[in-house]
């Protein structure tokens, strides 16, 4: 049962991000865009419930929660706190999420483009990552074809206005250090 330590704003009005005093995982991301995707999720299954939720988002210490916005933010987020507490935290649930991420299957791509998609993913965990995971959101890579990098914003990033226009250039732009050709579309 994880305990809240705090609720914050994001960048997204739509968006509110949980800060717990024990991780709900270690170091997997769970990112859903409606009920129908969660299903298997007891959590985030639990969190669609309650009307007006369209994203859940959660990974360590936090769990972001973006809503339609028709919902009363003060009554939202009292729903929303009764289900995180309800919640097994990671040490409850650790071997079973270590399995399922085991059995994502890794994207195919020649060596060369593995070590290219390693160099990339380093960057973004250095310079990009820990700001969208500070305002509640994160960024996955989806592929790499060419030149085309293809990512998934995650949690309050993937409705964020500002994610799809000037998060998303300077992405690409950081990247253009070790890869000029390179072009960022989002998904």
């Amino acid at each position: 049962m994880p305990k809240i330590a705090e609720i914050e704003d994001t960048p997204n009005p739509n968006a509110k991000k949980f800060i717990l005093k024990e991780p709900l995982t270690w170091g997997i991301t769970h990112s859903y865009d409606n009920a129908g995707e969660a299903e298997d999720d007891l959590l985030a299954a639990s969190i669609f419930d309650i009307e007006h939720v369209t994203n859940v988002f959660y990974v360590d210490h936090w769990l972001t929660v973006t809503q339609d916005g028709r919902a009363d933010w003060k009554e939202l987020l009292h729903r929303v706190a009764d289900r995180i507490r309800a919640a097994p935290a990671a040490r409850e649930q650790s071997a079973r999420l270590t399995a399922a991420a085991a059995a994502i299957p890794p994207i195919d791509l020649s060596p060369g483009d593995q070590q290219r998609l390693y160099m990339i993913n380093g960057l973004l965990d250095e310079q990009i990552r820990p700001y969208l995971q500070g305002d509640g959101g994160d960024l996955h890579v989806i592929g790499l074809e060419g030149n085309r990098l293809t990512v998934h914003y995650q949690g309050a990033c993937g409705s964020c206005p500002s994610s799809m226009s000037g998060t998303l250039v300077s992405i690409e732009q950081l990247l253009k250090t070790i890869e000029p050709e390179i072009e960022v579309v989002a998904v």
